[in-house]
């Protein structure tokens, strides 16, 4: 099952909103094949499996390792359930159940009726959390929230702002930021404020990383963004949410009005209808810690650089201890699960 795990992780960058699906074949002790889906509307796991077996009949009395419930409907393939049944394995072992209703049971059931064994829930903590995107956005009807932000070794995120000055001041060093792109790349989406575009400027793509770049989400309430920044030059799709009802949308520029006093509950509904699976935050302090203080985070990266600021903008606080550490040269990332 950790074999499945490790090849479903290669679909990390394109199965979404697929989940990451890996599929092992064993007989007589011995991997006889394996297979991962690698991109949403081509094959799914199992069935890349199945089709490397050039000898279907070296498939009898074999066990097939899957990580999540085969499929049993038609979306753009065909449903592995039905294929895994046309062939005589002796044993389909499954880690975690599938969350989504058109499936919920069903794969389980097509392939015990063809006169399969089935063993469910193998490793399944460890099948949820490599998912966890998969099944916070089925279970839950919002997308996978990651807060993200750079902080010194004195707590501050940014300068001291009083002279009204609009320079960058960066925290962490250069192999950080490629960690970060590499970051924007597995994500379906990043969001920031107002105020982070009028300061920063943000293109929020993942340049320094091969990948696609996520969808760029921003709120700005009053349409105070400037129209000559990154966010707004239409080279990669962004949604704009305001309640400014003048603001037109064009080219890959998308403006929605929101009720603001719901906010974040308007903004990630709006997110799960158009199926925006994981959603990085890389907001200003004021929107970090609206997530937090209504407990709307799944996880949280905090970059700690190996700087001093003495004074500016007091990084937000997660009260509990990080769940692992990771040093990159001088510089720290703290990894938090809600």
């Amino acid at each position: 099952m950790r074999r499945c795990f490790a090849l479903a992780e290669n679909g990390i960058h394109y199965a979404a909103p697929n989940p990451m699906v890996g599929c092992v074949v064993v007989k007589d002790g011995r991997i006889i094949s394996e297979g991962f889906h690698q991109c949403c509307g081509q094959n799914h796991a199992e069935r890349n499996a199945i089709l490397r077996v050039a000898d279907h009949s070296a498939l009898e009395q074999s066990t097939l390792y899957v990580n999540l419930e085969p499929c049993s409907h038609h979306g753009k393939t065909p449903p592995c359930a039905d294929l895994i049944a046309q062939y005589p394995f002796e044993r389909v072992v499954v880690c975690n159940a599938d969350p989504n209703p058109l499936v919920a049971g069903r794969g389980i059931e097509k392939i015990r009726n063809a006169g399969i064994s089935v063993t469910m829930g193998v490793l399944e903590e460890e099948g949820r959390f490599l998912n966890r995107r998969f099944f916070t956005y089925m279970e839950k009807q919002r997308p996978y929230i990651i807060l993200k932000w750079a902080q010194t070794r004195d707590g501050f995120m940014d300068i001291d702002r009083t002279d009204n000055t609009q320079k960058s001041y960066w925290i962490t060093n250069e192999k950080l930021k490629c960690e970060v792109h590499k970051w924007r790349t597995q994500e379906a989406a990043i969001m920031v404020g107002t105020q982070t575009v009028v300061n920063d400027n943000p293109r929020l793509t993942a340049r320094l990383w091969h990948g696609r770049n996520p969808l760029r989400i921003a709120i700005d309430r009053a349409g105070r963004m400037p129209k000559q920044s990154f966010i707004l030059d239409g080279s990669t799709p962004t949604v704009v949410y305001t309640e400014n009802l003048n603001l037109l949308s064009s080219n890959n520029l998308l403006y929605v009005p929101i009720n603001f006093d719901n906010l974040l509950n308007e903004v990630l509904a709006d997110l799960w209808q158009r199926k925006v699976q994981s959603l990085i935050v890389e907001g200003g302090l004021r929107m970090l810690n609206t997530f937090i203080s209504q407990n709307l985070w799944d996880e949280a990266r905090v970059l700690i650089g190996n700087k001093m600021f003495g004074k500016g903008l007091h990084a937000p606080l997660i009260n509990k201890a990080p769940n692992t550490v990771k040093q990159v040269d001088d510089d720290f990332v703290c990894f938090y699960h809600n």
